[in-house]
C-alpha cells in the first residue's frame, strides 16, 4: 500500500468563526473524522498540514499591516502560532496523523510541500521514504491551499485525487475554477464515496 492522505489546513482560523473562516469548514473536519474511523487502513500515510505564522512580523507580506488585505496576495492575521486559531479544528480527530506539518513560519505557503515536519524534514522526504505513489486530497481551502497542495503532489509524480466532498473554498467561483484546474492538470476529482465502492 502506498497511497497516502493530505489534510490541508483544517485549523480554527480557516472554519466559521476563525479569521478566515469558510463556509463548511467545520463539516469538513468532521467527515475527515469519519472518512479516517472507516478507512484509515487504507492510507501508509495521513500527513497534516497548518499554517504556522509568525506573530512578530508580517511573515514576508502574507499578512496586510500598512494597507487593507486584498485577500489574493494578503491576508489578515490567521494561524499564528501558539495561538487557538493555529490548531486544529476539535472536530478533526488527529489521533491517526502520522506527520504533523507546518508551513509558513516567517513566509508566505500554500502548499503543504513547502512545510517541513517536527524533525524538519521536507514532505518530499517524507513521501520518499514511506514509498508513496498516490495521493488523496482534503481540507480547506479549495482554491487556495487544497489547490496548490494537489498541483505540488502532481508535479512531484504522484498521483493525485481530490475529495470534492471534503473540501470547502474562499468563494464559488475560484473554488469551482480551482477544480477545473486541477482536473486539467491530471487530478482526478472526486467524493470520498469512492473508497466505499472499492472497498465492497
Amino acid at each position: 500500500m502506498t497511497r497516502a492522505l493530505f489534510i490541508i489546513d483544517v485549523q480554527n482560523d480557516f472554519t466559521e468563526g476563525g479569521a478566515l473562516g469558510v463556509d463548511g469548514g467545520a463539516a469538513v473536519a468532521a467527515g475527515i473524522t469519519r472518512l479516517l474511523q472507516q478507512h484509515r487502513g487504507e492510507y501508509a500515510l495521513v500527513a497534516a498540514s497548518r499554517d504556522w505564522h509568525s506573530g512578530e512580523n508580517d511573515n514576508g507580506g502574507h499578512f496586510a499591516v500598512d494597507a487593507e488585505p486584498d485577500f489574493i496576495e494578503t491576508w489578515p492575521a490567521h494561524c499564528v502560532e501558539g495561538t487557538e486559531g493555529a490548531e486544529y479544528h476539535p472536530d478533526l480527530d488527529t489521533s491517526a496523523v502520522d506527520v504533523h506539518i507546518r508551513k509558513g513560519q516567517g513566509v508566505p505557503a500554500y502548499s503543504i510541500f513547502e512545510g517541513t515536519d517536527d524533525a524538519g524534514d521536507s514532505v518530499t522526504e517524507v513521501l520518499a521514504a514511506r514509498g508513496i505513489t498516490d495521493i488523496d486530497v482534503v481540507g480547506l481551502a479549495t482554491d487556495y491551499c487544497v489547490r496548490a497542495s494537489a498541483l505540488d503532489a502532481v508535479e512531484h509524480g504522484q498521483r493525485v485525487r481530490v475529495f470534492t466532498d471534503l473540501v470547502a473554498g474562499v468563494a464559488a467561483d475560484s473554488s469551482t475554477a480551482a477544480l477545473a484546474e486541477l482536473g486539467h492538470a491530471g487530478v482526478v476529482i472526486a467524493e470520498s464515496t469512492v473508497l466505499d465502492e472499492a472497498a465492497s
